[in-house]
């Protein structure tokens, strides 16, 4: 299939618009827009559906690789796409190049960035953390630096700033269609471009100039009426969504945004909408073209982009009667501020109610640590809101009751509020400006006030809260709102506070109440850039030594797959049979492990440790059914790997819901596991397992996952007539003697099903290179 649409071999060869030649980046000066080649695709997308288009139709129709004959069906056809660039954080671009310099081509095919973000851990704030991560990662630095100048990536140094809000300020654009290696890459919906979390293995597709697939996607829409106002922001829009939908609701479909009260949103607002939409399993989130995406690309310094949006902007907004798969509705004027968790981004609740439902739960309501930024929310509207809120304070006398802690987006943010007095406010009330990263949201934080095991709260404008995300201690409350409300909570430090209707005492003993926070969504003067962090590709990249030692501990280069060896699966053991919500953080830990994400086999040693076990209720303990004896998931996979005994998984719904981290995928196949059966899979882990050769299959009847039992032993039957909607036979062996056979359906399409025989996706893209060749 590949070989037949054609790999683009080594270069981009843009085709420029007729009517005006403009830059996708500042960057990029000779790669530009192209509107003309969506304009022509989309024409013949509605011509042969003939029937109104939604913008996310528009933009995914019109980077089709053939929409003359592509079959478009949504929730069901696998389209073929040529998405307009690639973007990768520090930690999943090591493997994302390791994979390509395995391709064996000499430069991608599309503009790529790789942004330094994800190994900055926080500890003491952001000048000696950032002098820290540099030492500690010198070599992790080193290898990516020199593998983008070798292959023509361009290259985000540490301390740039977190790439969702590099992207927003550099790289996204209206009609822009992006794949990033990371979930929240939906952030660049913000600025109405499609823009889609991946594994890097996907990512690998792109920068070879390889048709990348992804499931045609259905479409919610959200109707947004009436106005913002007051303490409501836009985070909680995102945040009422995820308790509608909650976190596997939008699973194959983007979620549109649509309605008259879309204009009362800040550009940088409905990017944090957007971002937040992979917490419900969004493919991802956009909005339309306006005048608030005009005013931030005009203050970004790319007007020239918006007065060519302003020429297309009928394909960067949704036709007049275009059919969503389902339509909810919001009214702005109503909405109240939210907080949602603990432990899940989708339990929502009212900050009026918090407090009263915190101590109903038993949940601790003294508020130990307040976090403000990430990719999320440190726009500087944000870091307004809240130093607007922080100022009414310190006006009385008062400071942070609870610790509080601030990150800065990008660099252009730290800069800009410490221009503008932002920052000082923060650290007047009590706050810690961190570097610039992504720092304790993904659980790069040295915390040193409790102790691991101590219940406690803590409230951030982060987009996750996983147990033991931020902090790796499983009885840390984290609940996630706003910036101005994580501030108010922070000043007053409980829970129990609602900045609404309750009242502080000043140290003068007088009691006041916090105003709304108002602030402006974009400086009035011109964003400081602060220090330059960027490293411009060079243009002949062939001479550029890569170097990754033999002997090292953080970088490993990767050996193929097996190849399927065309027999069923037979006698499979049961690595663990996992009991309720398991994300990428139960299968592969971030934190501690990020150091290891450059090499496979180290970072293998966090397989599943995170994941309960359904025989016992614990982490990292299952049963080796060679030995009898309960050890550590690694250790137990390590010994049937070394016995040549091949295993499974078998989870529970929405198997691997969170991070876009495809080492989720490549560590059981690293480690000799071949299938992994559950009620649901997460739309990117289940392309990522694909991607490396497993089989990600889901009961038929979900009421079956109840029939395998950790003892039995799994046979899959029928692999030599595998074919796409064909379901699988899973005949159990239970320890008895006795048998019983189910039926396990998949998602596999053709080519993906050569991806499985081939023994990953990228020894299928070597076989296709070669037969080419």
């Amino acid at each position: 299939h590949v070989l037949n649409s054609g790999i683009r071999h080594y270069h981009v060869a843009p085709v420029l618009c007729q009517r005006a030649k403009v830059a996708m980046s500042h960057f990029e000066p000779n790669e530009h827009i192209n509107y003309e080649k969506l304009e022509k695709n989309i024409n013949i997308v509605r011509k042969r559906l003939d029937r109104p288009l939604t913008l996310s139709e528009k933009i995914v129709y019109g980077h089709l690789d053939d929409p003359a004959k592509q079959e478009i069906e949504r929730g069901k056809t696998y389209l073929r796409l040529r998405p307009d660039r690639v973007a990768m954080q520090d930690a999943t671009a090591q493997m994302a190049m390791l994979q390509f310099i395995s391709s064996g081509l000499p430069k991608v095919a599309v503009p790529s960035t790789i942004h330094c973000d994800h190994l900055i851990e926080a500890q003491s704030g952001g000048e000696k953390d950032l002098r820290r991560a540099k030492d500690i990662n010198q070599e992790v630095y080193n290898f990516l630096a020199t593998a983008g100048a070798k292959y023509g990536v361009g290259f985000w140094k540490p301390g740039s700033g977190i790439i969702h809000q590099i992207i927003l300020e550099n790289y996204s654009y209206p009609g822009v269609m992006l794949i990033g290696t990371d979930s929240h890459t939906p952030n660049g919906g913000g600025l109405g471009g499609i823009c889609i979390g991946v594994g890097g293995a996907d990512a690998v597709d792109v920068m070879a100039g390889i048709p990348w697939e992804l499931k045609c996607p259905k479409v919610i829409g959200v109707k947004l009426t009436g106005k913002l106002s007051g303490w409501s922001s836009p985070k909680d829009v995102i945040l009422k969504v995820a308790g509608i939908l909650t976190v596997k609701g939008g699973t194959g479909a983007i979620i549109e945004y649509h309605g008259p009260g879309v204009d009362s949103i800040s550009c940088t607002g409905m990017a944090t909408i957007c971002n937040m939409g992979a917490e419900i399993g969004a493919t991802t989130s956009v909005f339309p073209y306006n005048a608030r995406m005009k005013k931030y690309l005009g203050k970004t310094g790319r007007a020239d982009i918006a007065a060519l949006a302003d020429e297309f902007q009928q394909h960067l907004v949704p036709d007049s009667g275009c059919q969503y798969d389902q339509v909810i509705e919001i009214n702005l004027s109503e909405l109240k501020p939210h907080i949602n968790g603990p432990f899940t981004p989708d339990l929502a609740h009212p900050v009026s109610d918090i407090g009263a439902v915190a101590e109903k739960e038993g949940w601790p309501v003294d508020i130990r640590v307040g976090l403000i930024g990430s990719c999320t929310n440190s726009s500087y509207e944000d870091m307004g809101r809240s130093a607007a809120v922080a100022k009414q304070a310190l006006e009385h006398g008062l400071k942070c009751k609870s610790k509080f802690t601030i990150t800065p987006g990008s660099e252009q943010i730290r800069a800009t509020i410490e221009r503008d007095g932002y920052a000082q406010i923060l650290r007047d009330v009590g706050g810690l400006v961190l570097a610039n990263a992504c720092g304790p949201c993904i659980g790069q934080w040295d915390r040193k006030d409790i102790k691991k095991g101590e219940k406690n709260t803590i409230v951030t404008s982060y987009n996750r809260n996983f147990t033991g995300r931020n902090d790796a201690n499983p009885e840390t409350h984290a609940f996630v709102t706003s910036p101005e409300i994580v501030t108010a909570l922070s000043i007053a430090g409980t829970l129990k506070f609602n900045p609404e209707t309750d009242y502080l005492t000043g140290a003068d003993g007088k009691k006041f109440k916090l105003e709304a926070p108002d602030a402006d969504e974009l400086p009035k003067l011109e964003f400081d850039p602060g220090q330059d962090t960027y490293q411009y590709p060079p243009k002949d990249g062939s001479g550029q030594h890569v170097d990754v030692s033999p002997t090292s501990q953080r970088l490993q280069l990767l050996e193929p797959f097996d190849k399927w060896d065309g027999k069923d699966l037979e006698d499979m053991l049961i690595l663990i049979k996992v009991k309720g919500k398991c994300t990428t953080d139960h299968i592969s830990a971030a934190g501690p492990w990020l150091k290891f994400r450059g090499h496979l086999d180290n970072i293998s040693n966090n397989l599943l440790i995170g994941a309960i076990n359904i025989e016992n209720g614990k982490a990292n303990s299952v049963r080796n059914a060679l030995t009898q004896e309960f050890g550590p998931v690694p250790d137990t996979a390590r010994y049937y790997k070394k016995m040549g005994v091949k295993w499974a998984v078998i989870g529970d719904e929405n198997y691997g819901e969170g991070s876009s981290r495809e080492h989720a995928a490549l560590e059981p196949r690293h480690l000799g596991g071949r299938v992994i059966i559950t009620k649901s899979f997460a739309r990117i882990h289940e392309t990522n397992l694909k991607k490396q050769g497993l089989l990600p299959l889901t009961f038929a009847d979900p009421a079956d996952y109840n029939k395998i039992h950790p003892v039995d032993k799994l046979s899959i039957v029928g692999l030599a007539d595998f074919a796409p909607g064909k379901p699988l036979k899973c005949i159990i062996k239970h320890p008895n003697g006795s048998q019983e056979t189910i039926m396990l359906n998949h998602t596999f399409n053709e080519s993906q099903i050569e991806w499985f025989q081939a023994g990953s996706a990228l020894n299928r893209m070597k076989e296709l290179q070669q037969k080419s060749s």
